[in-house]
């Protein structure tokens, strides 16, 4: 377990999240609903406090409030001592990854760290940071990179290296066009205070840089001749940056992929309001399903995962999909393959139906009427079951 004195984490959770929308017209990406009940942002949150980080930096910026209204005192994640951080210019705000942690020098010179954990808050994984830290002091690096094989065919969507036999990095590239390797960054980070400090103050001079972290300082400590490395993630991870990456994640959840009952690294989130129980009624029926408190069923729930107060009409189907909390279905209505967002209203005798090539997405409070069209987003790529959550 990491001392807390000897590595302080910094979250990043300012991102727009465009390619999230309609999901994000309202969160910033990290505070989107997952899995029934939990944030986006209660997976790195959760591994910093499971592996015993207990000062961790939160840095916000676009729909903020969505982030510091989840987060509140930070009681939530077994006391850990988090801080709500947002940038003082409030004209440009953070410009880059790496300026976003630029504009908190001081506070990281506060607490006077031996080593930073950098992570991405829109990411699904369970990993241990011990692990790599320790791999980061044993290698004597100035940044070590968690790195996670992807497909060839999504690698143009990620920050790439070439690493030698032992991992040592050769070249970091940020998208490109013409993948030469698959080893994708999962945006974790473990730098030597010191060497970023003195890379940041650098890179915050330099006019022409994006102040990003993969496209501008990890290349330039590798210009620097400075000792970088990678290390290998074999567990779970998932990018969920699009509608259709979320809705597979999700799915994942659904069919064991992930597994988030481990009483050895619980997934830790706030406690949701008393609600009442779930109503399964008339001729309701749920299979293979997460379903939630709150929610009253009296249609055909199959393969879904519904949040809390989400009702479910009589004679409607809702199939492959995913229903955030509160959302109303109607009566006759036909759900298949989609996300309805957070509060959104599904009128009588409507139909949502996605397919192998297109999710079909509802938008947070949104309303579909049975003859308005839908939005569908293209990818990059009797009762069995209930589990319920209290």
């Amino acid at each position: 377990m990491i001392h807390s004195n000897n590595c302080l984490a910094m979250l990043l959770a300012g991102g727009e999240g465009k390619r999230l929308a309609p999901l994000t017209n309202r969160l910033a990406k990290p505070a989107v609903h997952f899995g029934g009940r939990y944030r986006i942002i209660d997976f790195p949150l959760s591994n910093c406090v499971n592996s015993g980080i207990s000062k961790i930096g939160v840095l916000s910026q676009y729909m903020k409030h969505s982030i510091t209204q989840h987060i509140g005192d930070g009681k939530a994640w077994d006391n850990a001592e988090i801080s709500l951080l947002s940038s003082e210019d409030e004209k440009n705000g953070y410009v880059g990854t790496a300026d976003a942690i630029y504009q908190h020098i001081d506070f990281i010179d506060e607490h006077n760290p031996e080593h930073v954990l950098i992570v991405s808050g829109d990411h699904i994984y369970q990993m241990d940071y011990t692990e790599m830290l320790t791999f980061h002091k044993q290698r004597g690096a100035a940044a070590t990179i968690a790195v996670k094989e992807v497909p060839w065919a999504e690698a143009s969507r990620f920050g790439l290296m070439n690493t030698d036999e032992r991992y040592q990095v050769t070249e970091f590239v940020e998208k490109p066009a013409e993948p030469k390797s698959n080893l994708a960054s999962m945006g974790v980070y473990i730098f030597r205070w010191a060497d970023l400090r003195a890379a940041l103050q650098q890179d915050a001079q330099l006019a022409h840089s994006s102040h990003d972290f993969g496209k501008d300082i990890i290349p330039q400590l590798l210009d620097l001749g400075q000792n970088v490395v990678a290390f290998p993630f074999q567990g779970y991870w998932k990018d969920v940056g699009t509608p259709d990456s979320l809705w597979e994640a999700n799915m994942d959840l659904l069919n064991g992929v992930i597994d988030l009952n481990r009483p050895e690294w619980p997934l830790f989130t706030p406690s949701l309001p008393m609600s009442p129980a779930i109503h399964v009624e008339g001729r309701g029926e749920v299979s293979n399903s997460i379903v939630q408190r709150g929610c009253r069923i009296q249609g055909a729930v199959e393969s879904s995962i519904l949040f809390h107060s989400v009702h479910v009409g009589e004679d409607s189907t809702i199939t492959d999909s995913i229903i955030m909390p509160g959302a109303r279905i109607g009566r006759n209505v036909h759900i298949h393959r989609a996300i309805v967002g957070e509060g959104a209203y599904v009128a009588d005798g409507s139909t949502i139906e996605g397919s192998g090539e297109a999710l079909t997405v509802l938008g947070a409070g949104e309303f579909r009427y049975s003859r308005s069209p839908m939005r569908r987003v293209r990818p990059a790529a009797s009762m069995e079951e209930v589990r319920t959550g209290s």
